[in-house]
């Protein structure tokens, strides 16, 4: 009997030090009340000290807001209601969109307009928008629905081992309509962006003794976390960035459920079952910068037919072709001008890296709209990766990362058999691992 009750410490003894530490009784448990943002909130299962932290979210988490001038001219009248009434709430629950009488008026305040002589997006006339809650990890959409979503797993997972929000945990929520450029493009929402969030991760250093930062970002969040570590200079990267954990992150080389996001809208803005809303949703996200950033590139996808009809095939050098044959050839300037420098544009960040990936889940690799119908579901021949990143991508990308000796040698990269990419910071399991790797940059 002895010996049973020692087995599950001898068990212990056998995983990884960091895993270990994380899955001891004596760090499952929460934290006294009267520990809260007291100084020793901030140490670290093992005896160390945790580093603060910001939580990037993915695309649909960030809630926004919206102000209309007198300069809107809304095409329904109704639509015209609060203009003069001050900010309310645009995106703050997208399961509401499923009966929601506002539909037309919210895809038509949603959607961007591209300017061509600014080269960037902006807002329809007279409508202002502008996202909620930033600085707080606390901040996210709360869907009824799906009550994990937005990092809420998570964020309950980083209270349990001592972090607290405002103190040592923070959130950068985002507009999500639009992505992050690369240098030498124009962004005056991301720019902003870029600014705050440089002030938060500087802010949060200082509260905490100068300590530096851990950044973590979720599916475009981690692109967005990604993009933002490499504008910074170098010396402030040095002096403030911990560790940048990306977890299933959109890559550079592109992926093909985007694609079928625009064509057909399955799915669309991740509110399953409800097709015929899609439809309804689609106009507005085709609009969306971030609609097309992740359309494949040719680098990674090469030649290969990546959606197929009757009348012709196109691969990732045939994009441009294919949003016009979709009926929206708007998309095709913005796309050669903003989208296509992106795909040959990589600069590693210079920071310590970890990235993990979902892998082993059937994900489309090729679509078939063979009546040419991109109103209708296409047939899908599937091969591996996240469900939703394919993983010739997930490989593009680490190539890339490992392609620079120096930060070759602070890049770690996980593969979760398994593991689907809205679920990896959610299901237990992968949840375990993504805290394990935490836990690690804490302590490195």
């Amino acid at each position: 009997m002895g010996f049973l009750r020692l087995l599950p410490l001898l068990l212990l003894l056998l995983l990884p030090p960091s895993l270990r530490e994380y899955l001891s009784p004596a760090i499952n448990r929460m934290p006294e009340e009267e520990g809260y943002g007291s100084t020793s909130s901030t140490a670290a299962p093992g005896g160390g000290v945790l580093h603060p932290m910001v939580l990037v979210p993915g695309l649909t988490c960030s809630e926004l807001e919206v102000r209309l001038t007198d300069a809107y001219r809304p095409t329904l009248p109704h639509c015209g209601a609060m203009k003069g009434k001050g900010w309310f709430g645009l995106w703050a629950n997208c399961s509401d969109l499923l009966a929601h009488h506002y539909v037309p008026c919210f895809v038509e305040q949603m959607s961007l307009v591209y300017d061509p002589a600014a080269g960037d997006y902006r807002n329809l006339p007279g409508v202002e928008t502008r996202v909620r809650n930033f600085g707080s990890s606390r901040g996210f959409q709360r869907n009824p629905v799906f009550t994990d979503w937005c990092f809420e797993v998570l964020r309950q997972e980083l209270e349990r081992i001592g972090y607290r929000d405002g103190d040592t945990l923070f959130g950068a929520p985002y507009d999500f309509r639009h992505a992050p450029p690369v240098p030498g493009q124009p962004s005056e929402v991301f720019s902003r962006y870029l600014r705050q969030l440089t002030r938060l991760i500087e802010d949060a250093s200082r509260r905490n003794q100068g300590r530096k930062v851990i950044l973590f970002g979720h599916s475009f969040g981690g692109t967005v976390a990604l993009e933002f570590v490499r504008s910074t200079p170098m010396a402030w990267r040095d002096r403030h960035i911990k560790h940048l954990i990306l977890a299933a992150p959109l890559p550079p080389g592109g992926f093909m459920k985007s694609v079928q996001y625009f064509a057909s809208g399955t799915d669309l803005l991740f509110i399953p079952g409800v097709y015929p809303l899609a439809l309804t949703l689609r106009p507005m996200w085709r609009t969306f910068e971030s609609a097309v950033v992740n359309f494949p590139s040719p680098a990674v996808f090469g030649r290969k037919p990546l959606v197929i009809t009757r009348e012709r095939n196109y691969s990732a050098h045939d994009m441009m072709d294919f949003l016009a044959a979709t009926g929206y050839g708007t998309a095709v300037e913005p796309f050669r001008r903003r989208v296509v420098p992106k795909m040959d544009h990589f600069q590693a960040p210079m920071v310590p890296t970890t990235c993990l990936n979902g892998v082993g889940i059937e994900t489309p690799e090729q679509l078939v709209y063979w009546d040419g119908d991109f109103d209708a579901n296409p047939e899908t021949v599937n091969g591996d990766g996240d469900e939703e990143i394919n993983l010739v991508s997930m490989l593009a990308f680490d190539e890339q990362m490992r392609r620079q000796p120096k930060q070759n040698k602070l890049f770690k990269t996980i593969k979760l058999h398994g593991a689907r990419h809205g679920t990896i910071v959610t299901e237990d399991w992968a949840l375990k691992r993504v805290m394990q790797e935490i836990l690690e940059a804490n302590r490195i």
